[in-house]
């Protein structure tokens, strides 16, 4: 298996090599030159979360020693995960809710990130290097924490946590903010999600940046689905709740099924997407936005419009008007052609916007949710079916019981439920018709425990006793000053 850039196809790397890098250095982003086909989908019901893991990801990273690689899954999946099977299906009314947050930062974010650090060491030894590598990431939440979580302490790794200062959750920034580990360093900007991750890809772009580093011992890569080796983990979540729905009885096999991802930097429903192509039988994608719909335009007029003001919402994780992982879905749907995918990224550069003409986009569905329909979804869900959804995941529920309506389509469902309900407590105390009006975030969880009869994880409640390790901020522009100042080089140092 080989990696090219979507920008430059003769630029040509391998998984491990794509994965140290994180980013080609045209800009691009890297996909594998084919994708690999399942073999029986009736085989792999005997697998468990951790064998399916091995067989999906020895597919793409086909230059890792088997043996590690096997090694790396069962250490990444093992006791921080507080569920058996790592990930739940659970049934409510029609549909079955995918839990990916029974990691140990409760969001879905944690099934890549528990992996990637992993993945890194090992090839970085394939590759012979020597440098420390930064990680560098731009987070709208939950990426944040659970890379903060994935690579703290891991030797030979420093990690660099950039996010929008009035952008995410108080739990969300709390548990940024108290990370222990010497080698972690968080920053909130101010300005939104898009600036922090248009300032992570220019200081990947700076080449004299890069040289200085290099210099000094140093390498960049990121932790942002924009790595392959975020993004190939995220395929086996849907593999199993396919093969889980199997196993119950629920479907047959090679029976369709939907699946509605809560979407923001479009990773996560690219990764089903890529499941989609390697065999796994879906009908549609249901792409779900919160009132950032610029994917919602996308799919319905062909036209990608980053010219509007974003929103921030109860959904943060969602707050995105630059997709980054859409690019890679471009280049599928423009036939693999690069020069069309660098010219069309060059114009959303410039222009802010570009426009696909008669593209086939018919795997995909999109629509968005108000925060009103939010709000009713976690109502109405919890109150009819005493199951508490987050706002992302009820963003994508409120979307397919529009799309259910609009479309009369009966064929069963998965919903991809991204974050535990707990990390927005003023949200669902609201939703729920709790007062949280002059109460602080902890008050109103412990509430909202009382109320559903639900128990606050540990690892939330335990934030309010935490020191904060954190103090860090700056403007959008003075990002790669701040990383000057954590890594102790530039112009001064060299």
């Amino acid at each position: 298996m080989k990696y090219y850039s979507t920008r430059d196809k003769t630029i040509t790397i391998s998984p491990s090599e794509a994965i140290i890098q994180g980013i080609s250095k045209d800009g691009g982003l890297f996909v594998p030159k084919s994708i690999p086909q399942i073999d029986d989908l009736m085989e792999l019901t005997k697998l468990d979360y951790r064998e399916l893991a091995y067989y999906i990801m020895s597919k793409f990273f086909t230059d890792f020693d088997p043996s590690l690689l096997k090694e790396a899954i069962i250490d990444a999946y093992g006791e921080k995960f507080s569920h058996k099977g790592v990930v739940a299906v659970e049934k409510v009314k029609d549909s079955y809710i995918l839990e990916l947050f029974h990691g140990p930062t409760f969001a879905f974010k944690d099934m890549a990130l528990s992996i990637l650090p992993h993945l890194l060491r090992i090839a970085l030894k394939a590759n012979k290097v020597d440098k420390e590598v930064v990680i560098l990431t731009a987070t709208s939440g939950d990426t944040g924490k659970a890379a903060l979580e994935g690579f703290a302490n891991v030797e030979g790794v420093k990690i660099v946590v950039f996010f929008p200062e009035k952008g995410v959750s108080q739990i969300q920034k709390l548990q940024m903010l108290t990370q222990e580990g010497d080698n972690t360093f968080v920053v909130g900007i101010e300005g939104n999600f898009d600036d922090a991750q248009r300032g992570v890809k220019a200081i990947f772009n700076d080449r004299e940046f890069n040289e200085i580093l290099n210099r000094q011992g140093y390498i960049l890569s990121s932790a942002n689905s924009i790595n392959i080796g975020r993004l190939i983990p995220q395929i086996v979540y849907y593999f199993y709740g396919y093969l889980d729905l199997l196993r119950q009885g629920e479907i047959e096999l090679g029976e369709k099924v939907n699946i509605v991802v809560p979407t923001g930097n479009f990773g996560n429903i690219l990764a089903a997407y890529y499941g989609k192509k390697m065999g796994l039988p879906v009908n549609k994608l249901i792409c779900a936005s919160n009132e950032n719909n610029v994917l919602t335009d996308f799919f319905n007029r062909g036209v990608y419009d980053r010219r509007r003001k974003l929103k921030l919402t109860s959904s943060p994780s969602m707050d995105i008007l630059i997709s980054s992982n859409l690019e890679r879905l471009l280049f599928y749907i423009l036939n693999e052609d690069d020069a069309a995918v660098k010219d069309k990224m060059e114009r959303l550069n410039i222009d802010g916007y570009y426009r696909v003409q008669d593209i086939n986009i018919e795997d995909f569905y999109g629509d968005y949710s108000t925060e009103e329909e939010v709000t009713r979804a976690i109502r109405d869900v919890f109150v009819n079916y005493n199951y508490l959804m987050d706002p992302h995941t009820a963003v994508a529920y409120s979307v397919y019981d529009k799309y259910r309506l609009r479309t009369k389509d009966d064929t069963k469902t998965i919903i991809a439920a991204t974050a535990s309900p707990f990390k927005f407590g003023k949200k669902i105390a609201d939703s729920l018709g709790l007062n949280s009006l002059d109460k602080d975030e902890f008050q109103i969880l412990e509430e909202l425990g009382d109320r559903t009869g639900l128990k606050v994880p540990e690892g939330i409640s335990s934030l309010k006793d935490k020191a904060i390790r954190h103090n860090n901020y700056c403007s959008k522009e003075e990002m790669k000053d701040m990383l000057y100042k954590f890594l102790k080089v530039g112009e001064g140092h060299d």
